[in-house]
């Protein structure tokens, strides 16, 4: 089951919902079972080319933009190579998705995401945040949960197309903090954002994710920001020190040594407070769903206590009983119900 909290602010057409009928109930089998669950991205139907955004001095980040076909997708609005278009026709609506802690472009959720919207008539691209996607030699810095510059720059340059966002864990963080950081003038191709399994208060996820019970996780995690770390001082000797990792057993440890001192924050707190999108939820002036299941064992559904739901009609949140973290896999087709939600809800406001 799905509980909707409605949003007066927001115009949506009849039946965009879908009821959530679970392949698993255990939050943990869903969680695994979404990460290593076959992802379809059809590339010889859909076109997949990579593009580098310049999004601040000495910073670039990869995209993977996927489009049906060569000869459809216009220059002006998108950069794509003019000699592989062809025709004047308007633009399809874009979906930019961002992905979560020490993900890619190609993690499953995001190809799976890419695959559903291109058959539902719209085009994609697929953002890898600074660093992540084999691009440590790209930027300067490390990344952070709610380092929202270069996805506000990639967003600038993808105007006029008609514009939704959506990201996924810490992806939808960056996203739904952006649409508050934009407050009340918003960029106007931005049509609606969405956040699935968002850890909208950094502080507490992250305790959330030290305990026992989610030690596997953690340890993956922790992992892979160490593999990020050492490709990062072998790109950069000169700028970046190999790190100590003594005492470092969470990943609290990592965002207090290393994060927070790398971006100027006191400590771990200091950032978890200053950058968790719950602070920036009361700003947002475009149509923004959250998505989130109960039992998600990264996050506390207490979190999601108090929202400015009532306060703020741009917002609405759709809460189901089960389905784990960036997973919400459904018994019957199609398969990922979060990304089906998302997608429906885009259809709903589009204009034109």
């Amino acid at each position: 089951m799905a509980a909707s909290v409605p949003s007066a602010g927001v115009r949506l057409a009849p039946n965009w919902q879908v009821p959530f009928d679970p392949l698993f109930r255990d939050p943990h089998l869903q969680t695994i079972a979404g990460r290593y669950w076959p992802a379809r991205l059809a590339e010889s139907r859909w076109l997949t080319q990579a593009r580098y955004f310049s999004t601040g001095p000495g910073v670039k980040v990869l995209a993977h933009c996927n489009a049906p076909a060569p000869g459809s997708y216009p220059v002006a609005a998108r950069g794509w190579p003019a000699d592989q278009v062809a025709g004047s026709e308007q633009p399809r609506p874009l979906v930019l998705a961002v992905h979560g802690l020490t993900a890619s472009s190609q993690a499953p959720y995001m190809r799976t995401l890419a695959q559903r919207a291109l058959t539902a008539r719209f085009d994609v691209i697929r953002l890898n945040v600074r660093n992540c996607g084999g691009t440590e030699h790209l930027a300067p810095t490390l990344y952070h949960s709610g380092l929202t510059a270069d996805l506000r720059a990639v967003v600038e340059q993808l105007a006029p197309t008609p514009l939704f966002l959506v990201g996924f864990s810490m992806g939808g963080n960056m996203v739904l903090k952006l649409a508050g950081e934009w407050g009340e003038q918003p960029p106007p191709h931005v049509q609606a954002v969405c956040g699935i399994s968002v850890p909208i208060r950094l502080g507490v996820c992250a305790r959330r994710l030290g305990e026992r019970r989610n030690r596997i996780y953690e340890v993956r995690f922790l992992r892979e920001l160490r593999r990020t770390l050492r490709r990062k001082q072998q790109a950069m000797p000169g700028r970046f020190a190999a790190p100590s990792w003594d005492g470092i057993r969470s990943i609290y440890d990592f965002d207090d040594a290393i994060t927070a001192p790398a971006f100027g924050f006191r400590n771990a707190d200091h950032y978890y407070e200053s950058q968790s999108s719950a602070g920036f939820l009361d700003w947002i002036r475009v149509p923004a769903l959250l998505i989130q299941a109960q039992d998600d064992p990264f996050i506390p559904f207490e979190v999601f206590e108090n929202l400015p739901l009532e306060q703020n009609p741009n917002l609405r949140l759709q809460a189901t009983t089960h389905g784990g973290h960036v997973a919400f896999l459904a018994r019957r087709t199609p398969r990922f119900w979060a990304i089906e939600q998302a997608l429906r809800f885009f259809e709903s406001l589009k204009k034109g």
